[in-house]
């Protein structure tokens, strides 16, 4: 499933899967999602979330489930690849730290608490920065063996469970579709974490992965740099996407909401494609999502 482009980024990975169709000879459809359909999509997303989830590709997993549902009911994902076998990029810079906590945060938080206090109106600020106490529970607790080991621990056990796996599940539960996750499976997990991090960190992630990968998929298709579910529209928040955003923060229940700085957001709406997060996320989306997520549930 692709999507338009937009300030210069793709919105498809066609090219890999068009290779693999190829290399083993497999019945594939692409399917292409115009704008106009991107933007009917989006209340229905909204609902089939459980709770506000920023990610773009959302909306993938809820059109492609769409689809897919009238064929079949029951589906395998690739969730946990990443979080068991070490793929993500704020791993590497863990491998010598001395100081966990503050190089993950570092590396992994899109908002410090410090800038949370210039984006949020101070009724709604807590006093203390929950998020990083949060993380540092998890990841000074005993039976860890190097930073690397914590951080993989951390993001397997609770934040693959509350983002990507709940992601994926609530995508494909709004069209009756079940999504089973073969790298979760709890011997294959277990085996990943007796392997050492450098052997997973190893050809910028995942190396030991690849290496049995290496095997089976056409290398073009594993040594490329590593992507994700690419939805431009919505991390270049411009058009239609910029009025229904705009129209939900500057609403009347918004405004008595009064969650976000109106300076922030005036910031935000002028110059949308000029607030990436360091994960690469929208911060105009993010903090939209929010509201339209809260508008939907009645919240």
């Amino acid at each position: 499933m692709g999507f338009e482009e937009a300030n210069g980024e793709k919105g498809d990975e066609f090219v890999y899967s068009d290779l693999i169709a190829k290399h083993f000879e497999t019945d594939h459809h692409k399917i292409f999602v115009p704008s106009e359909r991107l933007m009917e999509a989006l209340p229905g997303v909204f609902a089939a979330m459980s709770e506000p989830m920023v990610s773009y590709d959302n909306v993938g997993f809820y059109l492609l489930s769409q689809e897919v549902s009238k064929h079949i009911k029951v589906v395998q994902s690739g969730q946990g690849a990443d979080e068991v076998f070490g793929g993500y990029h704020w791993y590497p810079p863990l491998a010598a730290s001395n100081d966990v906590v503050g190089d993950y945060a570092r590396v992994f938080f899109d908002r410090s608490h410090e800038t949370m206090s210039r984006h949020v109106n101070p009724d709604w600020l807590v006093d203390e920065d929950a998020s990083r106490q949060l993380v540092s529970e998890h990841l000074l607790r005993g039976g860890a063996d190097t930073p690397v080991d914590a951080a993989l621990r951390l993001d397997s056990q609770v934040m693959l469970v509350d983002d990507p796996v709940k992601r994926v599940d609530n995508m494909t539960m709004a069209w009756g579709l079940e999504a089973r996750v073969p790298f979760l499976d709890h011997e294959l997990v277990e085996l990943a974490a007796k392997i050492p991090p450098e052997e997973k960190l190893r050809e910028n992630g995942k190396g030991v992965l690849k290496d049995a990968a290496r095997l089976v998929v056409p290398h073009e298709v594993i040594d490329r740099k590593k992507g994700y579910f690419p939805v431009p529209q919505l991390k270049y928040v411009d058009g239609p996407y910029l009025d229904m955003v705009r129209d939900a923060l500057t609403s009347r229940v918004a405004k008595e909401r009064g969650i976000f700085r109106e300076d922030y957001l005036e910031t935000l709406f002028a110059n949308p494609s000029d607030h990436i997060t360091p994960l690469q996320g929208s911060e105009l989306w993010q903090v939209g999502l929010l509201e339209l997520w809260m508008q939907t549930h009645g919240v």
